[in-house]
Parts: structure tokens; C-alpha cells; sequence
């Protein structure tokens, strides 16, 4: 019986530590051109003219507002809708969210503050500045986010 019990937790740690078949190897791609391509196509085919920061984020101010401009310190009340690039909506507030900047994705913390409280806009987040190569929810990783978006409060 005592060889027996040794042999199964042999066979279990075996069986445990061999094979990684069912483990989903973690996504590596850089999805810089596919998502700079992605968000070009896009805008021409809104017939949209952009800005482009730095790092790869896109933004179109429809209306800057007249209130202060976050800094990463600031709380925002931001309304929202969130699509991918085909048009599906992944998220999206009516009444508004309001949390820390420094508590959202890059892209809002880096966007966020080209508006004034009480502006309105879109921003083109690559994925390095989304959810990079995570899926998330419905998702896909390496995914481009367009958020339509009003600054409806900003609190230092």
C-alpha cells in the first residue's frame, strides 16, 4: 500500500509538471504598425484629422471646454463609449464614471489631459496604451480603443 501511495504521487507530480498543453502561452507580438495602420485606415475612413502624440496616442478635440485641465493628480468625471475599430461597443457610461486619472489606462491619463472640464473629443489609444496584449473581457488583445469621450468635472 505504501508503494502504492508513493507511486501515484509520483505519477501526479509527473502528470503535473510535464506537459503545458493545456497553459496559453502569454501573447508577445508588437502591435505598434498594426495598430498605427488600424487607427490610420480609421480616421480616413471617418474622414477625421487627428493629433499624434509621442507615444501613438491620436486625438480629435470636438470641444475644448472652458474649466481646468486634469493633471495626473486630478479626480475626472468622464462620460464615455467605447468601440473597437469595426464599430463594436465595449463599454460605454451615460451618467458618467469618476475615479483618480492615475487610475485609468494610459491613453486616458495621457488624453485626458488635452481637454478642458467641459470638453468633448475622441482618442485613438493603441493597444501599448490600452490593454496591451491582455484580453480583456470582449476585448481582443492587442487591440486600438476609440473612445468618444466628454470631460464633464475635473478636481484637483
Amino acid at each position: 500500500m505504501k508503494q502504492f501511495l508513493s507511486a501515484l504521487m509520483v505519477m501526479t507530480f509527473f502528470i503535473s509538471c510535464s506537459s503545458d498543453s493545456g497553459l496559453q502561452k502569454p501573447d508577445t507580438t508588437d502591435y505598434t504598425e498594426k495598430n498605427d495602420k488600424e487607427i490610420q485606415d480609421y480616421l480616413t475612413k471617418n474622414n477625421l484629422t487627428a493629433t499624434k502624440t509621442s507615444t501613438g496616442l491620436c486625438y480629435i478635440v470636438k470641444e475644448q471646454g472652458t474649466g481646468e485641465s486634469p493633471t495626473s493628480a486630478s479626480t475626472v468625471t468622464v462620460v464615455y463609449k467605447g468601440t473597437l475599430t469595426n464599430g463594436t461597443v465595449f463599454d460605454q457610461s451615460t451618467t458618467g464614471i469618476t475615479y483618480p486619472l492615475n487610475r485609468f489606462i494610459l491613453g486616458w491619463q495621457e488624453g485626458l489631459t488635452k481637454f478642458k472640464e467641459g470638453g468633448s473629443g475622441i482618442l485613438l489609444i493603441p493597444s501599448r496604451l490600452g490593454y496591451g496584449n491582455t484580453p480583456v473581457q470582449n476585448i481582443p488583445s492587442g487591440s486600438v480603443l476609440i473612445f468618444e469621450i466628454k470631460l464633464t468635472k475635473v478636481a484637483n
